[in-house]
């Protein structure tokens, strides 16, 4: 007698699910400011420093800045106040880029099944997930994870994550959100270490949505919309593990951000590596990939992805926008730029992109995904 294969009980059959992004949402903090205007607030003379700040390629960031005394001084805050800085923007931030993340995918609270919170401009235990659980009311049975202090190519860490998790989990919602309020990572001091931090990151939260599902390209009409995420390629660079760091400040008796000046040049001639890596085995060449969308790490950092994988202006317009209009938004940064390339609607069925984001380690972390 024939053995009886057991009957698969999963929901997709025999087919297998792909993790697909179906929705994005995006939020900042109410205020905005020009550079000039950071320029003011602080009193900023120094012509170094002014020159770091106004030749940034960022015209606006939000930012909560602490507020003016009756002579418009506003003094530096403490640790403790920075801390709790940070739990309230990142909840009124993330609760607001999750809100327009279901939104745009077609979903609500009630749906989410696994939520995963990445931060790097603050520590809060319990962290950022189980606050936004308890504060919007979802499902308490909603599995939740959080990415702490990984930095700037933290949301490409988590998507990873989760798209293991949506996999195992076919047909379930899970939400990868960054919340990161660089306001209260804020140090006011006269270094240039100092300036160059204070010139280039903003306020921001984004949040993506994936879901698990066949392939559309099997024809099956109950296919999530949205790209499919088919590979993930990391590089390290230990030799460059001090280059971008947040540590204390024993004088000022607080944590704050250090890059390198050559930050820059290690990434951009480490991108070409990491970028082939993810190709490998594809059959895809550099030129087969339509869109980019590279973290806004800032004007030097952009311009040494640009050189060294061949790219165009063109490739990386979004990159460049979320910059001009936001600065850097740390780890949400390519949610920002791919938020903008949904709205374009120039996307096509078949077309290949490939996201990549860069932070301390030095690492940079990279995605294919396929519409």
């Amino acid at each position: 007698m024939p053995e009886v294969e057991p009957k698969d009980t999963r929901p997709f059959g025999r087919l297998p699910a792909y993790p697909r992004i179906v929705g994005v949402g995006t939020a900042v903090t109410p205020t905005s400011y020009t550079q000039q205007d950071v320029l003011d607030a602080f009193d900023i003379t120094d012509p170094k420093v002014r020159s770091v700040f106004l030749n940034s390629a960022i015209e606006r960031r939000n930012l909560t800045l602490p507020p003016a005394d009756a002579d418009g001084v506003r003094s530096p805050e403490s640790q403790g106040d920075l801390i709790d800085k940070h739990k309230e923007l990142a909840l009124e931030m993330g609760a607001e880029a999750l809100r327009a993340c279901l939104k745009r995918a077609g979903a609500d609270l009630a749906d989410l099944r696994h939520l995963c919170c990445v931060t790097s401009t603050g520590f809060l235990t319990p962290g950022l997930s189980a606050l936004l659980i308890r504060e919007l009311g979802i499902d308490r049975h909603c599995s939740r994870s959080d990415i702490v202090g990984m930095g700037c190519n933290a949301g490409l860490n988590a998507l990873g994550v989760v798209a293991g998790w949506a996999t195992a989990h076919p047909g379930e919602l899970a939400v990868v959100l960054c919340a990161e309020a660089c306001s209260a990572a804020y140090a006011m001091d006269s270094s240039m270490r100092t300036a160059v931090v204070n010139s280039l990151f903003g306020d921001g939260a984004a949040a993506v949505a994936l879901v698990a599902g066949r392939d559309p390209a099997l024809g099956v009409p109950d296919a999530p919309r949205g790209p499919t995420v088919l590979k993930f390629a990391s590089c390290i660079i230990p030799e460059a593990v001090d280059a971008m760091r947040y540590d204390w400040d024993r004088t000022l008796e607080r944590f704050s951000f250090f890059l390198d000046p050559q930050i820059p040049y290690v990434v951009g001639a480490h991108a070409e590596i990491v970028v082939d890596r993810l190709l490998a085995g594809t059959g895809l060449r550099r030129s087969d990939i339509r869109h980019w969308l590279v973290h806004s790490g800032g004007k030097k950092v952009i311009d040494a992805v640009v050189v060294n994988l061949g790219l165009t202006r063109h490739d990386v317009r979004h990159t460049v926008g979320v910059l001009r209009d936001h600065g850097n938004v740390s780890s949400g940064s390519f949610l920002f730029s791919y938020e903008r390339l949904l709205d374009e609607a120039v996307t096509r069925p078949g077309e290949y992109g490939v996201l990549m984001t860069m932070g301390p380690g030095s690492t940079i972390e990279t995605a294919l995904v396929r519409w």
